[in-house]
């Protein structure tokens, strides 16, 4: 029972309990006062049992009685701790009134005074062996009970000072529970000044790291920082790098993100949802961080430390880290392809330029295989153009000499799957299982192709291929470069084929498919100024006229055009034939001797007589000029051909005569 004519206020404020704590005086003021509150009771448990064993040892030289036992309880009647005492008389591990009912320890919490009862007092057979005695300790500024201390003695063995003894012993115990409090207090500051420095410390290195990071506008750069910023902080940690996109870095930490090896799993999970993936095994913790920025995941992060030596805080740290690297590794690489693409449009510009700037189909289509070779750094160009007449492909172009003029069927490799698709083909490796066979390929020993068709009005007009002699080594950025460079190079071999046929039609007579008369002036002149000698022979068809007038006009072309074939059948291809006007036809032969024109003339008079239906005849005027002539020119040289034609006529036609 409660011990009566002590009221509750008297006892909160009861000397006794409420006497100094004890604390160190060497803390700061502010520290001891600081005190429990009720919000602490359901985590104090800990606090109280080790105050009660630094208090008993301590208290060892208190005058207990024989067989005395001291509990601890808790606010709520839980047991905390119990002094050591005689196993024949053991204490109850369980003091909540459901069990016991009413003890001195209960009706000192709740009457917040001290309480005695005599062993034949309490309804619980376990404590009928003890009378008990309990005070409530408490808090030192707000007076709130935040334990108990019962002492339970051997039934009818209290003497009457017990609980005097009691109340100092709880002053004691509270002493004992306030300076661990202070020290708990001031240790919880430390840790607390520590965290918020190691915070602010990792606030500032973050702020630095993302200050360089943006800093730089090279991919290499970026990267480089992140791996020093990791190995600075966590030196014990193996961090790589898997990227996604096709990037080759020179740092060995950096790795393609490859779908097939079997560890790659947690960097795949994490890169495919975009979210921090970890596993634990063998007391290596392994975590990915994805490398994100605003269009999407480039790649991922993966660290591999020990179990222990990463906390939240750490794994917090790196997610901010990884995030900015990512939106850095963003923009570094978008200006990198930035620089790449008016790098391109630059290359493309000129390469236009340059292209349209000649109107020869061969100037045009050997520069474009130089600069092909430079820009891809491929071992070997073909350029090739359709011939749809023919139905074959033809190297027009190429670095490879063997392989110039060859000619391929339109259904044959990948000039053929270019034809039938119309779409650009990139090969990694064309010794791997490739259905197409190419000679170009397999002559050159070349693994990596890049082709493109060349497309006018959307129609095949050739191909273009670049090749290398190793496997992988073009990229998709190639690929696509290639492709634009392609339309431009389409359009430049149009245009100078259309312009080599219009120049053809030009200089070549339409009916007879010799040069036209002003081409053969020109060409003797230009011949004139390098050779020292030359010969001309003029051709007149005898009595053409009469043959026009018996058998029709299209008759007398029949006999042009087969007069012109003989012509051309009989001369070298050095030599140039051309209309010269009606029935007359002249031929150029540069730096042959008199002699030797002479023997081509008669020749081609023979077969004219013998190979033309109906039969002709032709009569032949020969001249020719050398370096020693007093004057050399087209006109002189005309001149003396064309009068030894008279004679020619006039010694009865079809012979040969020299002017």
């Amino acid at each position: 029972m409660v011990q009566p004519g002590v009221k509750r206020d008297s006892v909160r404020h009861h000397p006794a309990v409420n006497g100094p704590s004890g604390a160190s005086d060497e803390l700061p003021l502010w520290v001891r006062r600081q005190d429990l509150t009720e919000a602490d009771l359901p985590y104090i448990h800990t606090l109280l049992a080790d105050s009660f064993e630094e208090w008993l040892e301590q208290a060892d030289g208190f005058p207990w009685l024989p067989a005395c036992r001291i509990v601890l309880l808790h606010p709520d009647c839980t047991r905390v701790a119990v002094s050591p005492g005689d196993a024949d008389a053991p204490a109850p591990a369980e003091w909540s009134r459901d069990i016991l009912g009413d003890t001195a320890a209960s009706l000192a919490i709740d009457s917040c005074r001290p309480a005695h009862l005599r062993a034949d007092e309490h309804s619980s057979a376990s404590l009928r062996a003890f009378d008990s005695l309990a005070v409530p300790v408490f808090s030192r500024t707000s007076g709130f009970v935040f334990a108990a201390l019962a002492c339970l003695l051997p039934a009818g063995s209290a003497q009457g000072s017990e609980l005097k003894l009691l109340q100092a012993a709880a002053l004691h115990f509270r002493s004992c529970l306030y300076r661990r409090f202070e020290l708990l207090f001031v240790r919880d500051l430390l840790q607390s000044n520590q965290l918020t420095s190691r915070e602010e410390r990792r606030r500032n290195m973050l702020f630095d790291v993302m200050r360089r990071l943006h800093d730089h506008i090279d991919v290499e750069n970026v990267l480089s920082e992140v791996f020093n910023s990791l190995e600075q902080l966590y030196p014990l940690c193996r961090s790589d790098l898997f990227l996604s996109q096709d990037y080759s870095s020179t740092n060995e930490k950096v790795k393609p993100l490859s779908f097939h090896l079997q560890d790659m799993d947690l960097c795949w999970r994490a890169f495919m949802d975009g979210e921090r993936r970890e596993e634990t095994d063998a007391g290596r913790r392994r975590i990915a961080f994805p490398l994100a920025g605003k269009q999407g995941v480039y790649g991922v992060l993966r660290l591999d430390v020990a179990e222990d030596a990463f906390d939240e805080v750490d794994v917090r740290f790196v997610a901010m880290l990884t995030g900015g690297a990512g939106t850095a590794f963003e923009k570094a690489r978008l200006h990198e392809q930035a620089n790449v693409l008016i790098g391109e449009l630059r290359l493309i510009n000129e390469l236009t330029q340059r292209l349209n700037s000649s109107l020869r189909l061969s100037d045009t289509m050997q520069f474009a295989t130089a600069e092909l070779l430079h820009l891809f750094k491929a071992d070997h160009c073909f350029i090739l153009q359709l011939d749809p007449m023919k139905g074959h492909f033809t190297v027009m172009s190429s670095n490879v000499a063997e392989l110039h003029q060859e000619v391929f069927a339109t259904d044959y490799g990948f000039c053929g799957v270019m034809l039938s698709t119309k779409e650009p083909i990139i090969l990694s490796d064309y010794r791997s299982a490739t259905p197409v066979s190419s000679h170009l390929m397999e002559v050159t020993r070349s693994r990596s192709l890049l082709a493109s068709p060349l497309l006018l009005n959307g129609e095949v007009i050739g191909a273009v291929m670049v090749a290398h002699e190793q496997a992988n080594h073009f990229s998709y950025d190639n690929y696509k470069l290639l492709q634009v460079l392609s339309a431009h190079l389409g359009l430049a071999v149009s245009n100078a084929s259309l312009h080599a046929e219009v120049r053809r039609m030009v200089i070549t007579d339409n009916l007879t498919g010799l040069f036209a008369r002003h081409y053969l002036n020109e060409r003797i002149q230009r011949k004139q100024e390098k050779d020292v000698s030359g010969s001309l022979i003029v051709v007149d068809i005898d009595h053409f006229k009469k043959i026009n007038d018996t058998y029709g006009h299209q008759v007398g072309d029949a006999i042009l055009m087969q007069v012109s074939t003989i012509i051309r059948a009989a001369i070298r291809e050095s030599d140039i034939a051309a209309r010269w006007g009606g029935e007359e036809l002249a031929i150029y032969l540069p730096q042959l001797s008199l002699d030797q024109t002479l023997r081509v003339a008669e020749r081609i008079r023979k077969r004219v007589e013998a190979e033309t239906a109906p039969k002709v005849t032709v009569s032949c005027g020969v001249s020719e000029w050398t370096s020693g002539d007093d004057r050399v020119s087209v006109e002189s040289l005309f001149y003396r051909a064309d009068m030894a034609l008279y004679e020619a006529k006039h010694r009865g036609r079809n012979c040969v005569a020299i002017g």
